[in-house]
């Protein structure tokens, strides 16, 4: 039997990149999963195409969890489609670099909105519904420690995200709902392509000072949640695991 059959889980963010690849690992364990997205339908229809060929169930729903209502919304649709909810991985999250100088209040709020307060609503938003036995993954990122330049703003989101999910894990645990972090390096997504990074210097930098000696990629990712919301990790809460190729 599949790790993870019966389970029904929320990806926040996976039309594409790592929430994608996330997405189809938890279904190919097992899990009936809700494939969120925000603005891209046709890559969050694609997913769901996918794991519906090789056998499993999805559905496709489109929220900004950055907005309560919608939040809400999102929750609401994975109970009624699959009558419970035991897997929350909060995965939505925008990048932006920019310089001291550069910094706007725009510049800030969009990346704060997206990657801390709408993982706080995501939770808020799920936490009814869930059994003894559930888990919430929140996806930080080792930028909070190699210290990029030009990330003030985005590595503090990702200090954020490790602080509530310590918090949380204490808060929760005596309901048994466990909570863990994985902090990604790099990682080649279609973000990535579009920021510019891939095939940049700064991509030159990071696999050179990578042990492993090259760049993540979503699946990489993807086997490290599988285990968090598994009961091979049924001891695991306040965790955060860096899952860099050895960077720190």
């Amino acid at each position: 039997m599949a790790k993870l059959s019966g389970k029904v889980a929320i990806v926040t963010g996976a039309s594409k990149g790592i929430g994608a690849a996330i997405a189809r690992a938890l279904a190919a364990d097992g899990a009936g999963v809700v494939v969120n997205y925000a603005s891209s339908k046709a890559g969050a229809d694609a997913v769901v195409d996918a794991i519906t060929r090789e056998g499993g169930a999805a559905i496709a729903v489109q929220a900004d969890v950055s907005k309560p209502e919608e939040a809400q919304a999102l929750v609401q649709a994975a109970v009624e489609r699959f009558g419970r909810l035991d897997i929350l991985v909060n995965n939505s999250g925008v990048y932006e670099f920019a310089s001291i100088e550069q910094l706007s209040e725009a510049h800030y709020r969009r990346q704060f909105d997206i990657n801390v307060f709408g993982l706080l609503l995501a939770t808020q938003a799920a936490v009814p519904h869930f059994g003894e036995g559930a888990s919430v993954i929140n996806i930080s990122s080792a930028i909070t420690h190699v210290n990029t330049p030009n990330a003030a703003v985005y590595a503090g989101t990702k200090g954020a995200v490790n602080a509530i999910s310590g918090v949380l894990a204490n808060e929760l645990a005596p309901r048994k709902i466990r909570v863990n972090t994985v902090s990604p390096g790099f990682v080649v997504t279609e973000g990535t392509h579009t920021a510019g990074v891939v095939g940049s210097d700064l991509e030159a930098q990071f696999v050179a000072t990578t042990p492993l000696g090259r760049a993540g990629q979503p699946d990489d990712i993807a086997g490290v949640v599988t285990f968090l919301a598994s009961d091979d990790a049924r001891w695991l809460t306040g965790e955060n695991i860096t899952a860099s190729g050895g960077i720190r």
